[in-house]
């Protein structure tokens, strides 16, 4: 098994290297796509695909309430991740900012002060400075894997 820094780290880099410059498409390319993907490098079965496919902001509330979420941070809650502060985020954590809508947005920790996630303005996801982020969740490699 590798250390945990290492494995946090070659998670953060295969999201960054699967998403980095995709257009935001619901359902496809989204923050909560991103971040499944990324719990998955890291040995977790994440439920937020639990509630099906969806191609809209209303289909995506719709399968977050079908997957028995009110919330894409609950969903991260029901994991055991621990909530930090997101000051204290390292590679491979998982932030939140608030979004446009209700859902928050979702982002992974790269180091040193950057993420990678959608931000308006960005043609794709892009590596971004940690700003104005409300919530953090520590992601250490799963015990269970």
């Amino acid at each position: 098994m590798k250390p945990v820094l290492e494995a946090r780290r070659d998670a953060a880099q295969a999201t960054l290297d699967r998403y980095r410059g995709q257009p935001f498409r619901f359902g496809r390319y989204d923050c909560c796509r991103l971040a499944a993907f990324h719990l998955r490098q890291l040995g977790y079965k994440p439920a937020l695909a639990r509630g099906g496919s969806y191609s809209s902001a209303l289909g995506a509330r719709r399968a977050l309430a079908r997957a028995g979420f009110a919330s894409l941070a609950e969903a991260l809650d029901t994991l055991g991740l621990e909530r930090i502060p997101p000051a204290a985020a390292i590679v491979g954590d998982i932030v939140q900012a608030d979004g446009e809508d209700a859902f928050g947005a979702l982002a992974v920790v790269l180091g040193n002060g950057r993420i990678i996630g959608w931000a308006e303005g960005h043609d794709g996801a892009e590596v971004m400075q940690m700003i104005a982020m409300n919530t953090a969740w520590r992601v250490p490699p799963c015990p269970k894997s």
